[in-house]
């Protein structure tokens, strides 16, 4: 068997061992639930326009307005609908809007004659989308990438913990172990993402928020590339971090820096995401890139060539911890008499096959 060859059997092992997860399968789907909700219920929330009483005299505007009309012959029948619940208000002579306990908006602005509006910036971002679309990014990325990148410590800890690890390694290479978890754990987090994407998508059409979707597209399209560097970069760590010790409650004495180099980066995207100099300081940085430089795109930010350089940073960046790594996961998987230094397992790399 090559490497290449055990490096598929690890994978598939992982992946099946993982869809038959009752835990996973349930946090998947609460993800699409939390998708589905987000993009489905505001809109069925809102209730749609008002239906209003009118005469045909005054009916025309409402119906431009797109609300729903029903004609009366006058101003008492209009009335007595609204008073009978029949419907949300009437417009009578006046014009006067009634209604029973709550100004309709709709109605009114229907009837009122605005100014003519011209806008000096009408390519910019709604406020509200701009809040929500670095919180949906940075969010993403850092729920995937702490949940599987803890199931690949666990995994490895407890293989460690159960001695098993010594009867892999006699039938495939170490690095074969190490790759096949790291490609499962990438194939089932995009998968995950896909799942949430196809759900959101969906859901949005389902809106009608058509022209939010295509204001979004570019950026998930740049969002994709940037995660998977991102996730493999974090992963390696994470794999790094379980080799080091032999049982699940000390996996938190080595797992700090992997969990600063996910957090700091997501209340950061998060708090600045409105401040142009540190959004471009981070676009650079390999642990922000995944989200700062999608976002960047999003809001108009961003040359068209600013992309391309962050991907190849981070490109390099994670080849380099890839290889770090696999390094330190070497030198410590065999090793299972207690916690592992970095030091100890870096140099002793080399007594593994």
């Amino acid at each position: 068997m090559n490497t290449l060859q055990a490096t598929r059997l690890v994978a598939v092992r992982e992946v099946r061992v993982k869809l038959r997860d009752r835990t996973f399968l349930i946090s998947t789907l609460f993800f699409l639930l939390i998708a589905a909700a987000a993009t489905i219920l505001p809109p069925l929330l809102s209730g749609g326009p008002s239906t209003v009483a009118a005469t045909e005299a005054v009916a025309g505007p409402l119906r431009a307005a797109g609300l729903e009309v029903r004609t009366l012959p006058d101003d008492r029948a209009a009335e007595q609908a609204v008073r009978d619940g029949d419907v949300d208000a009437a417009v009578v002579s006046g014009p006067t809007v009634l209604a029973m306990d709550e100004a309709p908006d709709d109605v009114v602005t229907a009837l009122s004659t605005q100014p003519p509006v011209r806008l000096l910036n009408p390519d910019a971002v709604d406020p509200a989308v701009a809040f929500l679309v670095p919180f949906a990014f940075a969010f993403v990325f850092f729920v995937t990438s702490q949940t599987f990148g803890v199931q690949i410590a666990q995994s490895i800890i407890e293989e460690k913990q159960t001695r098993i690890v010594e009867i892999l390694v006699a039938a495939v290479p170490v690095r074969a172990l190490l790759a096949g978890k790291l490609v499962a754990g990438t194939l089932l987090a995009l998968g995950q993402i896909a799942l949430v994407a196809l759900v959101t998508v969906a859901g949005m059409t389902f809106g009608d928020s058509g022209g939010l979707l295509s204001l979004l597209a570019p950026a998930i399209g740049w969002f994709l590339p940037f995660f998977l560097l991102g996730f493999v970069l974090i992963a390696a760590m994470w794999a790094a971090a379980g080799a080091l010790v032999n049982r699940l409650e000390d996996i938190g004495g080595v797992s700090t820096p992997v969990q600063l180099a996910v957090m700091v980066p997501f209340f950061a995207v998060i708090f600045l995401n409105d401040n142009a100099t540190a959004m471009r300081v981070m676009s650079y940085l390999p642990f922000s890139a995944p989200t700062a430089m999608p976002l960047r795109l999003f809001t108009g930010d961003a040359a068209g060539w600013e992309p391309l350089v962050s991907l190849a940073l981070l490109l390099v960046t994670a080849a380099a911890f890839l290889a770090a790594g696999a390094r330190v996961y070497e030198g410590s998987l065999l090793r299972t008499n207690g916690r592992t230094s970095i030091g100890t397992a870096w140099r002793s790399r080399e007594t593994l096959g």
